[in-house]
């Protein structure tokens, strides 16, 4: 195992930091609702113009996914990377949806000006494009010891064999989240998702391999070898659902305000989300996998090839430090994801032992067998088939 950043020489204000005990914060939509995070880190709504400056870094990120302190309005973690390397670390909640993100910054990588972000966090067949397109720099992995914490599992996708351009920030399970209120049964099939109570009340993911790959397990259809004629089909039974009026929006992050506010009672929703939202309100929702399987995916901490040398290095230390075990499961305490950290369990002992035993955060072996990753498409497919997607979610 790499040596441990907690092993170094931290401050005593850093490790007052790190070793505080943080609540988990209450849902909000995005970054603008957190409001006041101040000091070494902030949010917004978006990356800033300006290159990035000596020292410093600019994160861009997904909702609900870092350690956050409500009382202090700041990420117990990142403070702590701050204290230890001087390195300032802006956090941006700007992922909703993968192809929302990417379009938004496509122009300027295309004419290899600033975005906004060094360090970016897309799923795995979107940083399979960032990687395909050559919009990522290559790691120095002398800056990133502890890369070698990745699990066995992640450490040789097939968009990145070597992890020489991305590295698994979390994993992702899809499956079924639902208010415990108003469905007391749970939602554990599609025939449950599509019970006569909850129509006009269901919210599917925009994210297509999550919302059809769920469809398709449910015909018992094998994602890594997913044909066009099967995924169709499946398209077409979504778009029906919506057009009968049975799904009320097809959504990336917001769709947990639905269930929120009680617009959507059952969805087709992360792992990660339906935790934090069962722990905020009490046991109110609740998540599972479906009986007859769920979906995997990670998402990833890549650099774009925008970013300046010195940005670059700082991004690696910033990648290197969420790799110690000791950290990861700081991070993990809070999302309630699957860490892709090696030791991470065994810390998550110090810190909830229930937790440490969770199948969300630590799957075994018979969790895994039912959660499967939606095989890679060629550049045609994923252009047809997400095209085909988007006209039946009516996005």
């Amino acid at each position: 195992m790499a040596n441990s950043p907690k092993s170094q020489a931290l401050s005593q204000e850093a490790r007052a930091i790190l070793n505080s005990k943080f609540s988990r914060r209450a849902l909000v939509a995005g970054a603008g609702a957190l409001g006041g995070a101040a000091l070494l880190t902030s949010c917004g709504s978006g990356g800033d113009d300006a290159a990035s400056t000596s020292g410093s870094i600019r994160w861009g990120n997904w909702p609900l996914y870092l350690d956050y302190n409500d009382e202090t309005q700041l990420y117990p973690t990142l403070e702590a990377f701050t204290a230890a390397t001087g390195i300032a670390a802006e956090y941006y909640e700007d992922y909703n949806d993968n192809d929302e993100f990417f379009g938004k910054v496509q122009a300027q990588l295309k004419l290899k000006q600033d975005i906004g972000y060094d360090i970016v966090s897309p799923t795995d067949w979107m940083a399979a494009r960032w990687i395909r397109l050559g919009y990522t720099h290559k790691f120095d992995k002398a800056n990133i010891p502890n890369a070698g914490n990745i699990l066995d599992t992640l450490a040789s996708p097939s968009f990145d064999p070597t992890r020489d351009y991305s590295m698994t920030w979390q994993g992702i399970m899809g499956g079924f989240g639902w208010n415990t209120e108003k469905v007391p049964g749970g939602v554990r099939t599609l025939d449950d998702l599509f019970a006569p109570a909850n129509k006009g009340k269901i919210v599917v993911l925009s994210e297509m391999r999550d919302t059809i790959g769920i469809i398709l397990r449910s015909r018992g259809v094998d994602l890594q070898t997913v044909t066009e004629d099967q995924f169709m089909s499946a398209v077409e039974f979504l778009e029906q659902k919506v057009s009968d009026g049975w799904i009320r929006g097809v959504k990336g992050n917001e769709y947990a305000e639905d269930l929120k506010s009680g617009d959507a009672i059952a969805v087709i929703g992360w792992s990660g989300d339906m935790f934090i939202l069962k722990n905020d309100y009490d046991g109110k929702f609740d998540f599972a996998i479906p009986e007859s399987g769920g979906t995997i995916s990670g998402d990833n901490l890549v650099i774009p090839y925008t970013a300046t040398a010195e940005a670059k290095a700082s991004a690696e230390k910033l990648i290197n430090w969420y790799y110690d075990p000791a950290i990861a499961a700081e991070v993990a305490a809070y999302v309630n994801y699957v860490t892709p950290v090696k030791g991470a369990q065994a810390e998550m002992e110090k810190i909830d032992p229930a937790l440490a035993a969770s199948e969300f955060i630590f799957p075994t072996e018979k969790t895994m067998a039912n959660l499967s990753v939606f095989r890679s498409l060629t550049p045609t497919e994923e252009t047809s088939w997400s095209e085909a997607f988007l006209k039946a979610s009516g996005i």
